[in-house]
């Protein structure tokens, strides 16, 4: 894979997930490391001229105040890292911290952090060699920033604390460096501030909870679809009209992907005169919820892409002149947009999900179900089906709806009241992220059970669509003739799911 390139300006999610999953290799952009040099002139005047600069001479937060020169800088630099790094709680995976780190090199890389192109240099090969820093999950209130997972991520830098080794065991971090022949680095000034101060913990977990609820939303029109199907619902709701009188961008894309997968259906037209008007909300109303989804999903994805290249840490560095520069404290540490967007989409995922428990619903439900089995079990009373798998979908539905309280719209006050509203932007992303594994499990019991709705129906056939998706369904969930057990299948499904298999039926 080629390598990428990053300058702080054209770092894109896809390519955030290819360096964070697939392992592509990242290296500073030539003109970015010119615009970096430049900025640490900048720096290096400030430190020669002895002037005041926020975190560059003087202390950070409440003490600010605190005047810091000569030996005292590098000093300072350590102590700043060493301090921070009190992350507590299970850590982020591997590819989360990967992303992290490629956020913050990137940001750096934009050429206002005043850092020294080193320092970059050193977080490409970390992830380049696959150093991976041991970073707990919790700790960040999220402003200034992220700055004990960031802190965990400079103390890997520097050779202390801890890494991941290629079997997912702790080692110290020396000896991770050691062993990928990574020179550790010595922070000059203003660089410990430059790493730890940002938003990057939250937008790592957040991009790569996006991009996962992306091909959940396709997979869940696709099974939607199915379940539309195998219940004789009827089409007319996703008439093209319909959705041109109302025309948000989401909905209209639903409800094409809902026409495509049932055009050609045997079970479609094998009730097209039953007289019935409407179907239920769960089936009727699927272009307008999966499509809100959609329409949030792609908020969500411009905010974050923003995010992803912009400088987030304080003070920035702006250049006028060769080796001159203004220093200007502000604010872009703070995860306000990131935490509104993650709180949104948290929000958006529980409808996607609860909307897929309806429908597995009506599919067990023998009142609901338009003349398939009680629940879906060959032999019924002997058999109990998908009785019980309903009800772990309506858990985990329920378990998201506590999940999506808003953190942002918590504070509370840290660093002696200089700190006084945070945006909690951190953990909006930890609970989104258990969300987005609540919502593709409850995906994968409904293609579990429409599956053998589907196989109910036999003879008749269900849309060339459908029928590609119910083959890479059976492909690794066998048809069920008598109660077995089940939760291996759900979490094969949950894994297919993830791998975009089903949501590649609709391309």
């Amino acid at each position: 894979m080629n390598a990428l390139h990053i300058s702080g300006n054209d770092l894109s999610l896809e390519a955030v997930r290819e360096v964070a999953v697939e392992r592509r290799p990242v290296l500073l952009a030539p003109d970015a490391r010119e615009s970096v040099n430049r900025a640490r002139a900048v720096v290096d005047e400030i430190v020669a001229g002895n002037k005041v600069a926020y975190a560059i001479t003087t202390g950070v937060g409440k003490l600010s105040e605190v005047r810091i020169a000569g030996d005292q800088i590098r000093e300072l630099q350590v102590n700043l890292v060493r301090s921070h790094a009190v992350g507590v709680g299970d850590p982020l995976a591997a590819p989360e911290t990967r992303a992290m780190m490629l956020l913050r090199a990137n940001s750096l890389a934009k050429g206002h952090s005043g850092v020294r192109a080193v320092i970059i240099d050193t977080l490409c090969e970390m992830l380049n060699r696959g150093v991976t820093p041991f970073v707990p999950s919790q700790g960040s209130v999220g402003a200034s920033g992220d700055l004990a997972p960031l802190a965990h991520l400079a103390l890997a830098l520097i050779g202390e604390g801890e890494c991941f080794d290629d079997k997912g065991q702790r080692v110290p971090s020396a000896d991770a460096l050691k062993r990928a022949q990574i020179k550790a680095v010595v922070l000059e000034s203003k660089e410990t501030i430059s790493l730890i101060n940002g938003t990057q913990g939250m937008l790592a977990v957040g991009t790569l909870s996006l991009l996962a609820a992306e091909t959940l939303v396709d997979s869940a029109d696709v099974i939607g679809g199915l379940t539309c199907d195998a219940l004789k619902g009827t089409d007319a709701a996703f008439d093209e009209r319909i959705h041109k009188a109302r025309p948000h961008t989401g909905q209209m894309k639903s409800a094409a992907n809902l026409r495509r997968m049932l055009e050609g259906s045997q079970i479609r037209e094998s009730h097209r005169e039953c007289g019935r008007v409407q179907d239920a909300y769960s089936l009727r109303c699927i272009p307008q919820v999966h499509g809100a989804v959609r329409d949030t999903l792609a908020h969500c994805r411009n905010v974050f892409e923003i995010e992803a290249n912009s400088a987030v840490d304080n003070p920035l560095v702006f250049i006028t002149g060769n080796s001159e520069g203004d220093v200007i404290s502000g604010g872009n540490f703070h995860g306000e947009p990131l935490a509104f967007a993650l709180d949104f989409l948290a929000i958006a995922l529980c409808a996607l999900a609860g909307i897929s428990e309806r429908r597995i619903e009506r599919l067990v439900n023998p009142a609901l179900s338009e003349g398939l089995p009680p629940f879906l079990a060959p032999g019924a009373g002997l058999n109990s089906g998908f009785m019980m798998p309903q009800v772990t979908a309506a858990a985990l539905v329920s378990e998201n709806k506590v999940l999506a309280h808003p953190a942002s719209v918590d504070s509370i006050t840290t660093s002696g009241n200089k700190e006084d509203y945070v945006s909690m932007g951190m953990t909006a992303a930890i609970k989104l992220r258990r969300i987005v594994e609540n919502a593709r499990n409850v995906l994968a019991i409904e293609a579990m059970a429409v599956a053998q709705a589907l196989d109910f129906l036999a003879p008749l056939k269900t849309s060339k669509r459908g029928q590609t998706a119910h083959a890479a369904i059976r492909s690794v969930s066998a048809a069920m003739d008598k109660d077995r057990v089940m939760y291996p299948d759900f979490v094969r499904l949950s894994q297919l799911l993830a791998s975009g298999k089903i949501a590649e039926v609709l391309r």
